[in-house]
């Protein structure tokens, strides 16, 4: 019986965790299946309690900055950046239209459909722009002649 009162335990934390998306309560959730394991294996309810206590601590204190430092950018982190990240800053060329609504553009051989990052402006067809930002698969592009960081849109500063 105790093994399922930790059990309902862990899930409720697990749940909760899906509101708060913070990797605390996660942890928690973890101690308390921990527990639910010590408590199949006929643990006393101290020892159930300790072995809940300790996993969670530990969840806490060794895993918990290792997903949270795997899950910044790279850009965050100073690392190399890849996929959609190194995108972010590259020339593109307009190949048609790119206005707040649809647009095309070549980025390293590459076609993506873009959009305007401000929507006051327009590009045509042989323009260069620099992608400020990309959004599933559409490129927010900026007009590439960006000489000084005082002139970068509000995204990228």
């Amino acid at each position: 019986m105790d093994a399922v009162v930790w059990i309902v335990l862990g899930v409720l934390l697990g749940v909760a965790e899906i509101f708060t998306t913070t990797l605390f309560l996660i942890m928690f959730a973890a101690g308390a299946f921990a527990a639910a394991g010590a408590a199949a294996l006929g643990a006393p309810v101290a020892v159930q309690a300790l072995v809940f206590a300790v996993v969670s601590v530990l969840s806490v204190a060794v895993v918990r900055p290792v997903i949270r430092q795997h899950g910044r950018s790279a850009l965050e982190t100073g690392d190399q950046a890849f996929g959609v990240e190194a995108l972010e800053g590259a020339t593109a060329l307009v190949l048609e239209r790119v206005d707040d609504g649809r647009g095309l553009v070549k980025i390293d051989g590459e076609l993506w459909s873009a959009r305007a990052y401000d929507a006051t402006q327009s590009f045509e067809p042989g323009e260069r722009v620099q992608v400020i930002k990309v959004r599933g698969a559409t490129a927010l592009v900026w007009q590439d002649d960006i000489s000084s960081p005082g002139e970068l849109p509000e995204a990228k500063r």
